[in-house]
């Protein structure tokens, strides 16, 4: 092309999960892959939203915008939500509705930092985390969870890493690559240094409904003054199975709701009404339905946990939760995109790389789980032991 593109834009790689189906061998195979690499529902929305979707495209309003910040019914009904699965308090007016979690998050950077500041995120993060961080031409200062052999990151860590430029901490949790759920306890510290160095705490949590337990991933709702702090991020994609809708939030204080109105309207100017409309539906119909597959993703997690029991698999997991697990893999001198490219070459196999979710992360692969039934646990194991022998 004859013109110039954005130089912070060109200079961030492309997306991970694009580049990684590239790697599969062209042609016939005689089994199937074993796809662990996106992060998508291996279940339809339930037959119920199904249908109130097919309903709702031959509603006239369906087709109009929406407030900028979303429709008055979504944002009273997950803030009631909110307030109840945290035992908190939460208000309409603290919540923007968004197309999508990863919209949530642009919006909320760009609120936040901009050309010379920093945001403090653990290593291995969600890329794209990293990549829109980078787009805005500020930084990222990595704090590596990892190097102590547990999932977690150290509030001293992200400490040492914030100075004057600092505008964020961002978290992910549950996690994702890891599936890591972070104790309530460390969510609240974090919080605490986020609060007495005056800087925001950024929180995903898109794969909140699935945790073990009904108990809240944290207090932090329920603290005083919550909302001059803590910015929380969700998605309706996974938990209602409607990830091409695009329907998302962030909850935060109203003056910096305010603020991401002004980004809305340039970028989206609202939600797409259905989508809206659909989480809405979820919200009031669904509970049931979203404890069941809940439950069914905590049997693929102990289903994992069992097929990584076998003696001769060298592959070991360091965390598994929600919709992923992260592991190391046995080839010490070989860097972790070699492994995931020789995986889905030789084997079939297609998982991401560590290195591609932060430095320090070579040992490692992400495996997305939820793309799969319990009944496939088995065999994955199989082809990771089978490609302990692969010659590189």
């Amino acid at each position: 092309m004859l013109f110039r593109t954005n130089s912070s834009v060109n200079g961030v790689e492309a997306p991970p999960i694009a580049e990684a189906m590239t790697w599969l061998s062209p042609g016939p195979r005689n089994r199937d892959v074993i796809n662990l690499c996106q992060a998508v529902p291996s279940y339809a929305p339930a037959e119920a939203l199904q249908e109130e979707i097919a309903r709702l495209a031959r509603v006239d309003d369906t087709g109009l915008y929406s407030d900028i910040l979303g429709t008055a019914e979504l944002r009273t009904d997950l803030a009631a939500h909110m307030s109840k699965d945290y035992r908190g308090s939460v208000n309409a007016e603290q919540v923007a509705i968004t197309a999508g979690c990863n919209q949530a998050y642009c919006l909320a950077i760009m609120a936040l930092a901009g050309p010379g500041d920093n945001v403090v995120i653990p290593s291995p993060w969600y890329f794209s985390h990293d990549m829109w961080v980078k787009m805005l031409r500020a930084e990222v200062r990595a704090i590596n969870t990892v190097t102590s052999g547990t999932p977690f990151p150290k509030v001293e860590d992200a400490a040492q890493a914030i100075d004057e430029r600092t505008r964020a901490i961002v978290l992910c949790n549950p996690n994702n690559p890891t599936g890591a759920i972070y104790p309530p306890e460390l969510i609240g510290a974090f919080y605490e240094l986020a609060k007495k160095r005056g800087i925001a705490l950024v929180v995903d949590e898109t794969y909140k409904d699935f945790r073990p337990t009904e108990e809240p991933l944290h207090d932090l709702f329920s603290r005083a003054g919550w909302d001059d702090t803590f910015i929380q991020l969700y998605s309706f994609s996974k938990v209602f199975a409607i990830t091409g809708y695009r329907a998302g939030s962030i909850i935060a204080g109203v003056k910096f709701i305010a603020e991401i109105e002004k980004i809305m309207d340039c970028v989206a100017i609202c939600a797409p009404r259905i989508s809206q409309d659909a989480a809405l539906f979820g919200l009031r119909e669904l509970d049931s339905w979203k404890m069941a597959k809940s439950a069914l993703m905590g049997e693929r997690v102990t289903a994992l946990h069992r097929a990584f029991t076998h003696t001769e698999l060298n592959y070991e997991i360091l965390s598994a939760g929600a919709f992923f697990a992260y592991v190391r893999h046995p080839f010490a001198d070989r860097p972790a995109k070699a492994v995931a490219q020789m995986l889905a070459r030789e084997h079939d196999f297609l998982c991401l790389p560590g290195s591609m979710f932060g430095p320090g992360q070579e040992a490692y692969l992400r495996l997305a789980f939820a793309n799969v039934g319990a009944e496939t646990m088995p065999a994955i194991a199989e082809r990771l032991i089978a490609s302990q022998s692969t010659k590189f």
